[in-house]
This record gives C-alpha cells, sequence and structure tokens, in this order.
C-alpha cells in the first residue's frame, strides 16, 4: 500500500485536531489558483493564495487572499503596522518559508510570521488553500485555518 502523503501542514492540523480535507492534482511546477480552481472544479471565492511580503523593518508578513484579487500594499502594510511592504523575491520564498511557489501555506512555516486574511473570508464558512506542497490543497472552515495560522482579519486587497 502506498504511504499517505502528509506535508507539514497536514500534520499541525492533525496535531490540533482541526478537521479538513485534502484535495490532491498532477502538478510538476507552479501553476496559478484560478488555474487549479477550474482543474478541481473548486469556486473562486473560497480558494485563496498565499503571499510573503517583506517590510521596512525586515520582518516578513504573509498575507492570504483571494485567487482573483490583488494586494493593495498600503492596506496590507497599514494592516501590519508598517510604513509599507514589497513581495519578496519567488527565489527566496522557500529560504524564508520552507515551502516552494505554488505550495506555500500559513500553516507550518519555518518561523510564525504575522499573517493577515482578507476580510472576504467572512462571507464564506469554508477556505480552501495550498497545502504546503504543489499537488495538495486543504480545504477547511474559516475559523479553523485563523486558529491553525494564528491569522487576524483585515481588508487588504485593491478594490474591483
Amino acid at each position: 500500500m502506498a504511504k499517505e502523503l502528509k506535508t507539514n501542514a497536514m500534520r499541525i492540523l492533525e496535531q490540533h485536531k482541526i478537521p479538513y480535507v485534502a484535495h490532491t492534482y498532477q502538478c510538476e511546477e507552479f501553476i496559478d489558483g484560478i488555474t487549479i480552481a477550474d482543474m478541481l472544479g473548486q469556486p473562486h471565492e473560497m480558494t485563496y493564495k498565499t503571499l510573503v511580503t517583506a517590510g521596512k523593518s525586515k520582518n516578513y508578513y504573509v498575507f492570504v487572499i483571494p485567487i482573483e484579487k490583488e494586494i493593495d500594499m498600503k492596506k496590507a502594510a497599514k494592516a501590519v503596522g508598517e510604513k509599507a511592504v514589497e513581495m519578496v523575491h519567488v527565489k527566496d520564498i522557500n529560504t524564508i518559508t520552507g515551502y516552494i511557489r505554488g505550495g506555500c501555506t500559513a500553516i507550518g512555516m519555518k518561523k510564525e510570521y504575522t499573517t493577515t486574511v482578507d476580510s472576504s473570508c467572512k462571507k464564506i464558512n469554508h477556505i480552501i488553500v495550498s497545502g504546503g506542497k504543489l499537488g495538495v490543497q486543504l480545504e477547511l472552515e474559516v475559523e479553523d485555518y485563523l486558529k491553525a495560522c494564528k491569522g487576524k482579519i483585515a481588508d487588504v486587497c485593491t478594490e474591483g
């Protein structure tokens, strides 16, 4: 019998007895969230992407936003008490988080970073996020996700 794939994020959810559903798909390299949601027949409004930023203070911040939205850097900076934040370079994501682009999740990063989930999550009961590895997504209740990543909610997306 094949060994069941477990990511660090899954192990953390299980340690905290947080129920989740793992969705898997074939993937060799980065695919954007919209394409994945469409492949799996998932609602776009429930599917979120994880973005990693650096503030002027050199601290890192994680933002979790809907796949169809863009982050508003001014709102994001304000939400974490920084003058400004900017996206970290793709090549640095693994060093900072322990995850790779397309597999990055706020649950179980190398270090605990301030995590902010866009306020649009208040309109949904379940959230779908990357599962910590390419080809894996996790679906869980929004409240459980916020507990697992110690996230807070703020309006951090651009209008429209």
